[in-house]
Formats: C-alpha cells, sequence, structure tokens
C-alpha cells in the first residue's frame, strides 16, 4: 500500500492533516509538481484540509514566490499550506507555521483560521515543548531510517509509540515511511498523520478518479 492509499485509510481528526508533504530541496525534486500530484479535497475519502504541504527549501533563490505559487496551489486544491521557519513569510500568506526543534514561537505570527502550528520533535523533551508552544501536532521522526539523515538513530515504533501515548498532542510520523508496511507500523505506534520527503515525491501519487 503506497503512502496516499495508507493516509486516506487513517481515521480523519477534524482540523488536522493526514498526509503531509515536506518539500526539500537537495531530495524532493519540484515541490510544485510534487503537490500537484496530491489528491485534492475533492476526491472521495479525502476532504478539505486532509493533507499539507511543508515549505521548507531554506536558503533558496525564489522561495517567496515558491511559497505563493504553492498557496495558490493549496487554495485551489483544498490543502494546507504550512511555511517552515519564516513566521513573517507564514503571516503574509495566510500560511501555517512550522517550527524547528527548539526554536522559538515568534510573536509576529497570530494564527488565521485554518492554519496550522507545527513543530519537529526528535524525543520527549521536544514534544514537551510542542505541547508548551500550543502546537497543533508534532512531527516525531526519525520513525525508521531516513536518507534525510543517514546514519541518525531511528526511534523505532516501540519507542515512537511510548513517545506519542505521552505526548499530550496528536503526533504524525515522519521518517523512512517508504514501502513495505512502515506506514500500518506508523499508525499502530499512534501516528495520527504521515509527512514523508521521498515517499511523496514519484509517481504514486498520480490524482485518482480522474481528478486533474
Amino acid at each position: 500500500m503506497d503512502l496516499v492509499a495508507a493516509a486516506r485509510r487513517l481515521g480523519p481528526r477534524p482540523g488536522l492533516p493526514r498526509l503531509i508533504l515536506m518539500t526539500d530541496a537537495a531530495r524532493g525534486g519540484d515541490p510544485v509538481a510534487a503537490a500537484s500530484r496530491l489528491p485534492p479535497a475533492r476526491v472521495r475519502g479525502c476532504g478539505p484540509g486532509w493533507a499539507a504541504v511543508v515549505l521548507r527549501h531554506d536558503g533558496v533563490a525564489g522561495r517567496e514566490r515558491l511559497a505563493a505559487v504553492l498557496a495558490r496551489l493549496c487554495r485551489s486544491r483544498g490543502l494546507r499550506l504550512v511555511v517552515a521557519r519564516d513566521a513573517r513569510l507564514a503571516a503574509r500568506l495566510g500560511a501555517g507555521l512550522h517550527l524547528a526543534d527548539g526554536m522559538p514561537r515568534p510573536l509576529c505570527w497570530r494564527p488565521r483560521r485554518g492554519a496550522l502550528l507545527t513543530v519537529a520533535a526528535h524525543g520527549a523533551r521536544a514534544l514537551r515543548r510542542a505541547k508548551a508552544l500550543g502546537a497543533d501536532l508534532a512531527l516525531l521522526s526519525p520513525l525508521f531510517p531516513t536518507l534525510s539523515h543517514p546514519g541518525a538513530a531511528a526511534l523505532g515504533p516501540v519507542r515512537f509509540a511510548a513517545l506519542a501515548r505521552r505526548a499530550g498532542l496528536p503526533v504524525a510520523a515522519l521518517g523512512g515511511l517508504a514501502g513495505g508496511g512502515r506506514a500500518v507500523a506508523a499508525r499502530r505506534a499512534g501516528a495520527v498523520a504521515f509527512a514523508a520527503v521521498g515517499a511523496l515525491a514519484g509517481p504514486v501519487l498520480q490524482p485518482r478518479h480522474g481528478v486533474p
């Protein structure tokens, strides 16, 4: 089962995405093309805000222009846009904000209706901090070994499940979710959403049911 199909089988959480595309300048290819392949909200089994795009692409020329293109695309397809580590850009676009592990919540960002605050987490301390910041969702990683962080120790399903149970807020799984039954293992470990780079950059995301 591919990650999109697995995410569509997750029980919906009001106000939260079930699938999150993390853009990556080094590994993720064309972020607009990848976002365009995410099934839109009108596809059966999805719904408004069912998927989100987290724009990273830090330090890349034309990032603001790329953000504007993605914002229009997400609005037209009923997806959420979240901007990583740039509160001013997020505020200007009315987008959500993604904070790196240890990054304080900027005062210049005020969430608009539907805008998400997500926080990267790699352990219990970061999860506690995400809860204290009022995050809507913590992205806990890496669940499995991942090319994004070669050589980094993975949490594994057992450790992930223990952290998710004590987190006090919804937790998404990030890291190494491509292939096999890893999405199923993530769901069983308590993940309410799946986030990925490489697993969402390929042709598995061709829209279904004839929806362009």
